[in-house]
């Protein structure tokens, strides 16, 4: 049976939806605050009642159908959705201003995508700007015929759409790019809040008054079930891990709140934070996050483990029929096949229950209502 256990957080111990709402919170903040593009439809605010929170959401995510295009193909990092998300509506108002500004639509493609660029827009747009409304639905237009793209051609596709659409060389839309880690800090402030980001981030906010939605993490089942579920698997003699796409914090607060960090071997905790350490290591490999295993791997070998020793991980693992990976998403069944490990789907993700059919069809070891049914596996 089973030597070791390794589990995703997001949609399987806590709640997705404050992650989503930070996202959408993100893009809407990108599209019409007066720091970056100012669109007119709508105002910006940095202090929400929860209807609005709602009413945003289902405009930017098109009631959740982008969200589940991208979940499908393997994205699971909320900085990616944010990245993509935002950079379809960019390219769209692109476009819309290219016949009346093609020079200065060509000039703004071929240089690096950084915030002064993009409030840049709204001095050589002018009012032709306030004529573009985004439209959220037509994400997954853009990439028609492009099925067969994995996540890192998804990162990097919009080079080749923008380069079709304005007649030059494009390089600026990636996962290094100026324009995702404006992406990145965006969400970092809505989801951490103005105190938390300033410390993690060593800056200050743009625009003060985020609250901040980690402190308002939902978790998926009763914390006493889970707890027990994690208990009696240590009782077993079963190593206990994470592998996450939150960063090392974001992972910690809210599992010390709910009781349950204690219950996990720390030394086999792996989050965003090893990833993003190990793309600065060898930026020649990045992205390294999920559906790619380095987040698995890094958990399984341990805290001691090198980067290297990551890195150059022969897969499949000799041992993989000894490890369970315990997760929500598509990203986290394909980051299991390429170890060569089981694993067991949790229908606790974005589309809940929907879900079963794309686990059975996917060959899903076992496909769980919720991870607390785990111990089913065991008995």
């Amino acid at each position: 049976m089973y030597k070791t256990v390794l589990f995703d957080v997001d949609g399987v111990f806590l709640s997705e939806e404050r992650c989503f709402d930070a996202s959408a919170l993100s893009v809407w903040e990108l599209l019409h605050a007066p720091h970056f593009l100012a669109l007119p439809q709508a105002e910006h605010d940095v202090q929400l009642e929860e209807s609005a929170i709602r009413l945003i959401r289902d405009q930017v995510f098109d009631r959740n159908r982008v969200l589940d295009w991208m979940k499908t193909r393997g994205l699971n990092s909320n900085w990616d959705m944010v990245y993509l998300a935002f950079a379809g509506q960019l390219l769209l108002l692109l476009k819309h201003l290219y016949p009346a500004h093609p020079t200065e639509v060509k000039a703004f493609v071929s240089q690096p995508i950084t915030e002064e660029a993009l409030v840049g827009i709204q001095q050589w747009a002018g009012e032709d700007k306030n004529g573009f409304t985004p439209e959220f639905a037509r994400f997954p237009e853009l990439f028609v015929g492009q099925e067969h793209l994995d996540k890192m051609a998804l990162l990097t596709y919009f080079n080749e759409l923008a380069s079709d659409w304005f007649g030059v060389e494009v390089k600026q839309f990636s996962r290094n790019s100026a324009l995702w880690e404006c992406c990145y800090s965006v969400y970092q402030e809505w989801y951490l809040g103005d105190e938390l980001y300033r410390k993690s981030e060593g800056v200050d906010v743009r625009m003060p008054g985020k609250v901040g939605f980690l402190q308002q993490e939902i978790p998926i089942a009763a914390p006493e079930r889970m707890g027990e579920m994690l208990k009696r698997l240590k009782e077993k003699g079963i190593t206990v891990g994470i592998g996450t796409g939150r960063t090392f914090e974001e992972t910690a607060v809210p599992l010390k709140e709910l009781g349950l960090f204690g219950l996990f071997d720390e030394s086999h905790i792996a989050t965003a934070s090893d990833v993003i350490a190990a793309e600065e290591a060898h930026p020649e490999k990045a992205p390294l996050g999920k559906p790619e295993p380095y987040t698995y791997i890094k958990a399984l070998l341990g805290a001691s483990a090198s980067i290297e020793a990551c890195l150059d991980c022969a897969l499949p693992l000799a041992e993989g029929a000894e490890i369970l990976i315990v997760g929500d998403s598509v990203a986290d069944f394909l980051a299991a096949r390429k170890m060569g490990c089981a694993f067991a789907a949790t229908l606790t993700g974005l589309t809940g229950q929907a879900a079963r059919a794309k686990f059975e069809q996917l060959g899903a070891d076992y496909i769980l209502d919720d991870v607390t049914e785990l111990m089913k596996v065991f008995t």
